[in-house]
């Protein structure tokens, strides 16, 4: 894919979304680290209704590891691998507490050595909390940047690292957020809706998908609304 075929797409992606933000509820760096640790493998939906009861309650290292695991599973025993997830959380609070002052750290080294953060949820922390222009690949992303031929890779990492060289600097801060909703909303994993899409003419998929009989709609913006899961 060319460079000016690239920049069309994102100009598209943030014309029907110039300011896309993510789904999961938070108010400060840590409810967000806490967050997206839940989001794994599960929805912001279930992760927002158990933080909407955790954090009134709980929402600084201190008081979180002061619950301990036990107290914690309490709030998040609805969502998958909570056992796993209370473990971590626990563990990076003190973490938190004991080396960086209970602060959550504005360096990927340093996030990514907190237990139950990798380097994706690193990635979703500097760019949603501290605005870098970093991009988090889930499998929506790993599935669009593929498929569309904005930045093909057989790793996440690959398509990590293709997506910031050739993503224009104007779009990038943005970029993970236009790509995860466009992979959920648009360019589903089993039948991506392409009679739907905005950047259809753009798109490098040889196999795109006709129109379901009887539909006579315009091209869908990237999701029902302007957010996105981080």
């Amino acid at each position: 894919m060319n460079p000016a075929t690239r920049a069309a797409i994102f100009a598209r992606l943030k014309n029907a979304n110039p300011k896309p933000v993510t789904e999961l509820k938070y108010r400060t760096p840590y409810e967000l680290l806490v967050s997206v640790v839940l989001s794994a493998q599960a929805t912001d939906t279930s992760v927002n209704k158990a933080t909407a009861k955790l954090f009134p309650v709980a929402n600084t290292p201190a008081a979180i590891a002061a619950l301990g695991q036990t107290g914690l599973k309490r709030y998040i025993k609805t969502i998958g691998l909570y056992n796993t997830k209370a473990k971590n959380i626990i563990a990076a609070s003190r973490l938190l507490l004991e080396k960086h002052h209970g602060e959550v750290p504005h360096e990927r080294t340093a996030l990514e050595a907190l237990p139950g953060v990798g380097r994706k949820t690193a990635n979703v922390i500097l760019n949603v909390a501290f605005g870098e222009a970093t991009i988090a690949v889930d499998t929506h992303i790993f599935r669009v940047a593929n498929r569309t031929g904005l930045a093909r890779g057989k790793t996440v990492r690959e398509v990590e690292d293709k997506l910031l060289k050739f993503t224009p600097d104007q779009y990038k801060k943005d970029a993970h957020h236009w790509l995860i909703l466009h992979g959920r909303y648009v360019c589903k994993a089993r039948i991506p809706e392409c009679w739907r899409c905005l950047i259809r003419d753009l798109c490098e998929y040889p196999h795109k998908t006709p129109a379901p009989p009887g539909w006579a709609g315009a091209a869908a913006s990237p999701s029902p609304g302007a957010s996105s899961r981080a």
